[in-house]
């Protein structure tokens, strides 16, 4: 069974930390309906979801991917680098301590969770805005011993790298070439999202469904050819925010 630790969204999120798009109002009551139906859509897909209540002094908390890095043995608690939310992890460490045994990044180290891109037994991490070198070889040093390849990489002109790649199973990168280098990725197949769609490369797997934004109509119809099953959200309001579909949840297997 799939867990999905999830965070209401905090009355505070037009407050939230803004960094590569023009800050825009945000509706509490529409970001809110907008994360309730996100998980509707992954209850629907086989998720048990575990939420985590609002907190109205952390803008940014409904994001809790940024959190942790969940993985089958282990799940390492993040030093964000943005300071304003490293109090989430706090909250977010309680419960995902009943799953997994847990490892911390510590100073001065930074790593956020949207920073890492799984596939198979390799880790890629975007290393430069909120995750720094520390933080990435400290992940590298937890890992080592579980077999996990931590690979250090670069994104820009986004807020993580999971906003220029996501994987889409173990073999498969959607991926932004203009925030990110595909060379960069090797011994793995890329799909290039629509180059009109540039936050299009955030899709969500999930028990064999992509979970992805309603926005993206191009990038969509692009996996829907290679056969891919999409579970459409809108994730309209939450996006200006800078939020997306994978940093809404942290998704694990229940039983490891």
């Amino acid at each position: 069974m799939l867990v999905a630790i999830t965070r209401s969204v905090s009355p505070a999120i037009g407050q939230c930390e803004i960094t590569h798009i023009p800050r825009e109002p945000v509706s509490f009551e529409r970001a809110n309906t907008q994360h309730r139906q996100y998980e509707r859509e992954l209850v629907e897909l086989g998720c048990d979801i575990d939420r985590l209540p609002a907190e109205a002094t952390l803008p940014d908390s409904v994001f809790i991917e940024d959190t942790a890095v969940v993985l089958d043995e282990v799940a390492v608690m993040t030093r964000p680098g943005a300071e304003s939310r490293r109090a989430e992890v706090k909250a977010v460490a309680a419960v995902l301590g009943t799953y997994r045994d847990l490892l911390y990044i510590e100073a001065p180290g930074t790593l956020d969770g949207g920073d890492v891109v799984k596939l198979g037994r390799r880790l890629y991490v975007g290393g430069g805005q909120r995750s720094n070198a520390d933080g990435i070889a400290q992940l590298r040093r937890f890992l080592r011993p579980l077999n996990y390849e931590v690979v250090a990489v670069q994104a820009h002109d986004c807020l993580h790298l999971k906003s220029a790649a996501t994987s889409l199973d173990d073999d498969t990168l959607l991926l932004n070439p203009q925030w990110t280098d595909p060379a960069q990725f090797r011994d793995c197949n890329i799909i290039e999202i629509d180059s009109a769609e540039p936050p299009a490369a955030n899709a969500l797997p999930v028990n064999g469904t992509l979970v992805y934004p309603r926005a993206f109509a191009r990038t969509r119809a692009l996996l829907e050819q290679r056969n891919y099953r999409i579970r459409a959200v809108d994730l309209s309001e939450l996006s200006k925010a800078e939020g997306a579909v994978t940093c809404c949840s942290l998704l694990f297997e229940r039983g490891q």
